[in-house]
């Protein structure tokens, strides 16, 4: 994670030339090895508890470095500046043990036009000894890009409705500096209030994968070694705030939404995975 900031750097200086226009082919890959200090202190920043099997949101860390470097490249359609994470969709096939031995392969597939501009998906596969373990799905949005039209997404999450909240959280005016330490995102909008402005923010907003990963780990104790979370982001949440954490069951899984004074910062959903809710296309 350490070469992280310099990748943002690199993706900046890319943005002012010219770009490619075609999906890049290019599939990323490497070796990873969980650091238990490290997992320790990401369980400590999103609510986890610690214990040797991994929480569903965190490979998505192990994952994460391999995306900027493919949306750094400029190969890559969409400049990152800009770049906006609207939904993120993980299925984890069974526990995975902090202790195995993992493969992080990362592409992209998906270019399409979108009513606000243009998205694209980048996909995480992760495999012990072979055998896939976990997939995601991040979906990025760039305002005012064009692409070629393209299928729909599927539906998104339903919300809870009227259901009253489970949970009140304090998000502190430091929690984006306190993921970006554990994620390796040190998107600028997520550090500082002054960072932020730049950006057209009245202050810093914590990022979409710490509200899903606080979201979740409320669930803990309640929620099956394999699952499908389907997360849809809403409103910027901005830092500090006070929010809420609604649920509903909903037959074998749960809706999930966290919001705020001026509507949801998050909508999601947990099921069991199957082929409805398989994320990897290949």
């Amino acid at each position: 994670m350490a070469g992280l900031g310099t990748l943002y750097v690199k993706a900046a200086i890319g943005a002012l030339g010219p770009r490619g226009h075609e999906l890049p082919g290019t599939a990323l890959s490497r070796a990873v090895t969980v650091d238990r200090d490290h997992l320790a202190e990401y369980t400590r920043v999103c609510g986890f508890p610690v214990r040797d099997a991994l929480p569903p949101t965190y490979p998505h860390v192990l994952a994460f470095p391999l995306q900027v470097e493919l949306m750094a490249r400029r190969s890559f359609p969409l400049s990152l500046p800009g770049l906006v994470h609207v939904r993120n969709v993980i299925t984890v096939h069974r526990a995975i043990d902090a202790a195995e031995p993992l493969a992080v392969h990362v592409h992209a597939e998906g270019l399409r036009a979108h009513p606000k501009g243009a998205q694209i998906d980048l996909v995480a596969e992760i495999d012990a000894a072979g055998e896939v373990v976990w997939v995601g799905r991040s979906t990025y949005l760039a305002r005012g890009a064009t692409a070629p039209g393209g299928a729909p997404g599927p539906a998104e999450p339903p919300g809870t409705g009227d259901a009253a909240p489970v949970a009140t959280w304090r998000v502190a005016a430091g929690t984006g500096r306190r993921y970006a330490r554990v994620s390796g995102d040190v998107n600028p909008i997520h550090l500082h209030p002054w960072t932020a402005k730049a950006f057209g923010f009245p202050r810093a907003i914590a990022h979409g994968m710490w509200t899903a990963a606080r979201a979740i780990a409320a669930l803990q104790g309640r929620l099956p070694d394999a699952l499908t979370y389907d997360v849809v982001f809403g409103k910027p949440l901005l830092l500090p705030s006070t929010v809420e954490l609604c649920t509903a069951a909903d037959g074998a899984g749960w809706n999930l939404e966290v919001r705020g004074r001026k509507g949801a910062h998050l909508t999601a959903s947990v099921r069991p995975p199957g082929p409805a809710n398989d994320v990897f296309v290949g």
